[in-house]
This record gives C-alpha cells, sequence and structure tokens, in this order.
C-alpha cells in the first residue's frame, strides 16, 4: 500500500496555486451580462469624471471676490443647460445641483447659506471658501487614467463607472470548464430510492452550488463506480475540461482508486496528503492543460477543502489578480480544543465581531448540519493546543472576499 507523505497546509496551498495557469482565452461581453466576469485588458477613463465643470449644490454661482456683497441675479443656470459666461459687475448665477459651471464664476454658495435670498437680490455672506462646492472637470477621473486592470473582477458598482464612461461591451476572459465527479458504488441521485446501505450524493450539487456562489459555473459528470478500469476510462473522457473536482475515492481503502486512475491518465501530482484535520486525503495535480482537484468524500470535509484550496485556483485559473483569502479579525467568545501537529479547520460563526465556535468543535466530517449552523472557518497554527476566550483570530468567511498580495492567516 502507498504510503502518504502529508504536507503542512501552507506547502499545499503554495503548491496548489504554483501550478495554476490563468486562461489566455477571450470573449466580448456587453454590459449588461458583465458582472462577475474578469477583464482581459485595461479599461481607461474616456470621458472626465465629470466631464464639465458643475455645482454640487442648489444655489449660487458667485465670484469667490465678491464675498460680503449683495449681488444681482443676472440669470438662472438649470441642469443640462449649456451657458456662457456673462457676469457683469455684482452679479452672480442662480444655479442647480449638477448644472454647468461658467468660467467666470469659481465659487457655490449654497441657499440655505446665504445672508438674505430677495427676489432677484442676493447677499453673499462675509467668509467664503474659494472652490467651494464646485466639481471640477476630471477631478474624479481624468481622460486616460487607468480605471481598472486587466485581471479585475466586474463587481455592480465598477458597472456604474462603466456605464457613465459610455462603455457597452468589454473583453473578458471565457469562463473555464469544470466537471464535478463523485465517487462510490453506494451513492444514490436524490432522485432515486435509497437502501439503508446507501446513500444520497450530496457533495456534487453541494460543489457546484458552491462555484454558482462564487461566480463559477460547473457540469455535474455524474458518479464513478469502485472499479479501478472503469474510473481510468472516466477520468480519461474529462480531459477536455479546464477543471476535474472529484469527491471520495483519494484515501487508501481497497476500493480507492481515484489517485491510480488519474496517474494513469498522466496525472503530474503536486501533493496527495495535507496536515490538516479535517481532510488530510486531498490531491491537486495538472493532467497536461486540465487541473485536478480530488476531495475526500466526507460532506463536511469537501465543502471546508473546496473553500480553502478549490477557490483561489480557480480564480487564479480564470485569470483573477485577486485570489489569496482575504480574513477578518475577531474575537473568540468560548474556549475550544484543537490538536497540536496539524492545521486545524475550525467551523463557526461571525457575530458582532466575535467568533462562536460551531458545537464546540465537536461534530464529525461526514456531517452537514454544522455547514448549515456556520458562516466562516478559522484555521489554526500547528503550534495551537486549543483557541481561549477573548484570543484574537483570523476568521474566513465562506463567501469571503479575495485579495491580491498573499495574506498569511499564521501571522
Amino acid at each position: 500500500m502507498k504510503k502518504l507523505t502529508y504536507l503542512s497546509y501552507l506547502e499545499a496551498s503554495k503548491k496548489s496555486l504554483e501550478i495554476a495557469v490563468p486562461t489566455t482565452l477571450k470573449e466580448s461581453v456587453g454590459i449588461q451580462n458583465v458582472l462577475g466576469r474578469v477583464i482581459s485588458t485595461d479599461i481607461t477613463c474616456v470621458k472626465n469624471m465629470p466631464s464639465f465643470d458643475n455645482s454640487a449644490m442648489d444655489g449660487f454661482a458667485v465670484r469667490f471676490s465678491d464675498a460680503g456683497k449683495g449681488l444681482k441675479v443676472k440669470k438662472t443656470i438649470l441642469a443640462g443647460e449649456a451657458s456662457k459666461t456673462c457676469l457683469t459687475s455684482n452679479t452672480c448665477y442662480r444655479i442647480m445641483t449638477g448644472a454647468q459651471v461658467p468660467s467666470d464664476a469659481d465659487t457655490i454658495v449654497p441657499i440655505e447659506n446665504m445672508i438674505e435670498v430677495n427676489g432677484d437680490y442676493v447677499v453673499l455672506p462675509e467668509k467664503l471658501k474659494k472652490g467651494s462646492n464646485k466639481r471640477i472637470k476630471g477631478e474624479e477621473q481624468a481622460f486616460g487614467n487607468t480605471l481598472f486592470k486587466k485581471g479585475s473582477k466586474i463587481q455592480a458598482t465598477d458597472i456604474a463607472v462603466l456605464a457613465s464612461q459610455g462603455i457597452t461591451t468589454l473583453e473578458v476572459y471565457k469562463k473555464i470548464t469544470i466537471a464535478v465527479v463523485s465517487t462510490g458504488n453506494e451513492l444514490k441521485e436524490p432522485w432515486e430510492n435509497a437502501g439503508e446501505d446507501e446513500i444520497y450524493n450530496s457533495n456534487s450539487y453541494a460543489l457546484i452550488s458552491q462555484l454558482q456562489e462564487n461566480g463559477f459555473e460547473a457540469t455535474y459528470a455524474g458518479v464513478i463506480p469502485d472499479s479501478l478500469e472503469e474510473t481510468i476510462t472516466y477520468i480519461d473522457g474529462l480531459k477536455n475540461y479546464d477543471v476535474i473536482i472529484t469527491s471520495g475515492g483519494i484515501s487508501l481503502g481497497d476500493a480507492d482508486f481515484i489517485a491510480q486512475a488519474y496517474e494513469q491518465n498522466g496525472l503530474e501530482v503536486a501533493f496527495h496528503g495535507i496536515k490538516v484535520k479535517p481532510g488530510r486525503p486531498t490531491m491537486m495535480g495538472k493532467m497536461r492543460r486540465t487541473y485536478v482537484m480530488a476531495l475526500p468524500g466526507n460532506p463536511l470535509t469537501a465543502m471546508v477543502k473546496s473553500t480553502l484550496l478549490t477557490m483561489p485556483v480557480l480564480n487564479k485559473i480564470q485569470g483573477n489578480n485577486s485570489f489569496h483569502h482575504d480574513f477578518i479579525t475577531a474575537k473568540n467568545f468560548e474556549s475550544f480544543n484543537t490538536k497540536e501537529g496539524r492545521v486545524n479547520v475550525i467551523l463557526g460563526n461571525l457575530q458582532q465581531g466575535e467568533f462562536r465556535v460551531t458545537q464546540k468543535n465537536k461534530y464529525g466530517s461526514g456531517m452537514l448540519t454544522p455547514l448549515v449552523q456556520s458562516n466562516c472557518i478559522v484555521v489554526t497554527n500547528e503550534e495551537n493546543a486549543g483557541i481561549k476566550v477573548g484570543d484574537s483570530v483570523k476568521v474566513i468567511l465562506f463567501n469571503s472576499s479575495l485579495v491580491q498580495n498573499q495574506s498569511n492567516i499564521f501571522n
């Protein structure tokens, strides 16, 4: 029987990312469908923001040098109007929010700050701040500035900026193709009848849903039976995918054929086995262009490992510059034990800045309800024998943001 050499979590994380090669395939997508896509080229400012000097308030456009004077309103300027300069001595403009400010006015005084407003006659306060409430052309973004860098994942707020630039089509990386597979003769699909000695296949549906939550599309490729020959053939038929994610069949049992079948198909193994609980039997590698992620079969472990290792890799392959986990520092609410000599992945909830461990950290890797009861995880270091009340912990949310630079959860 082959003996596994277990890597540390950090070593496994590093190796998994080292072999992840970003896609180079591109396509053009309309702005209405670009949410969550990764752009494949820098996007620059083509229209100054704002595109003209304009008023930030309803009020009066005046010369700063006229502070304290009584002025006559020469003209009212509405939003959307282009107005030529026409001020003469002791005059000003009445102006609306967003309206263009003529070049002969340098300061906007809100209506509520005026000393007197009597029809077309107004009196300015003695103290004014030159340039106040006047938005200058290009002060937010100037023509030629880089708005979004290649490798950025488009958010809803980004789309507002794109629309303000009149950009309707973007060049993005094509979505990577992902196959999700389960293993085991004991598995039945949810619509089938499962006997007492059979279980329903939950892993594939959970993993596909988790991928969807994180912006990826995946194909359910079925269940591989516990047969080495059939597994080898099955894996060979999936080589057209960018990524294959399997769950189960990766341990050292007599019916665990996944690792052997992958290797028979030319897999170059990056690692097989991680010194972490739960989820030691985890394997990653490459079959030519196809990235392989072999996760444990226990449902809780498969979901946790997918969060920790799969999501950063998939984001890097998709071309996203931000693929490392971000974390939130929180205070621990309730003490719990962990085992020294390995990394421990702890389920819990982040509530009002506090981490609350799930079920006192006493649950099995084959369970599902602890996942439902949790919204985050904490990853301990190998030297840690427990977390006390009030200790600071670094929390990774299940739907956490990603950062471009490596964030070290152990320092």
